[in-house]
């Protein structure tokens, strides 16, 4: 059955891209470009997240300054927002509440979620994940080691060749911890705020 959503074309299309961004790294920004580019999104929202249930809250930089780092990195380019919806939403971050929230707040505009592979295959961990499913259209980039699902076969699920950057927030902690030089694994604005403010290196 077609989703309803793909026929309101008369509404802004945005690419809501949720996660913990700890921190929003090249890879990220590569695959929203991407979502922008070939899906056709109008803009590309991320969604920075305070506290993901399934991760620990623990190995998480404080929330506004994943939040600063975020916005750094993507204000070279009009198309690209931050938003920090979830840090006025109960916690932890349900997918679900915060797909509500943008659904019911800005009724002008068409709202899509963006996710890896890795996302897509554990979607049934998720709060209401039925609901996500049916009434919103997913757009999954692959991500390595990740298999196929049963989800990645329902009709508002939509598999692209976003190049897979093998990338990650933990890689890049590591090496800031370790000593070592993250040039060009985020964007230079992050470089040298993570550089000048020491954030990850403990």
């Amino acid at each position: 059955m077609q989703n309803l959503l793909l026929m309101c074309s008369d509404k802004e299309k945005i690419g809501l891209y949720p996660g913990s961004f700890n921190p929003l790294h090249t890879g990220h920004l590569i695959v929203a470009q991407y979502m922008l580019q070939y899906v056709g999104f109008d803009k590309i929202w991320f969604v920075v997240s305070p506290h993901n249930p399934l991760k620990d809250k623990d190995s998480l930089a404080q929330a506004d300054i994943r939040l600063h780092l975020a916005k750094l990195a993507v204000k070279d380019n009009p198309s690209f927002e931050v938003s920090d919806a979830e840090f006025h939403l109960p916690e932890p971050s349900y997918t679900i509440n915060t797909l509500k929230y943008f659904s019911d707040t800005f009724k002008d505009k068409q709202f899509s979620l963006i996710m890896g592979q890795d996302s897509i295959c554990s979607l049934h961990k998720w709060k209401d994940y039925r609901s996500i499913l049916d009434g919103y259209n997913i757009y999954v980039y692959p991500r390595p080691d990740s298999m196929d699902s049963e989800t990645c076969n329902h009709p508002n699920v939509h598999m692209t060749d976003a190049p897979m950057v093998d990338i990650s927030s933990s890689y890049i902690r590591k090496s800031l911890q370790q000593g070592r030089d993250i040039r060009y694994l985020v964007n230079d604005e992050v470089y040298k705020e993570i550089a000048k403010k020491g954030f990850y290196k403990q």
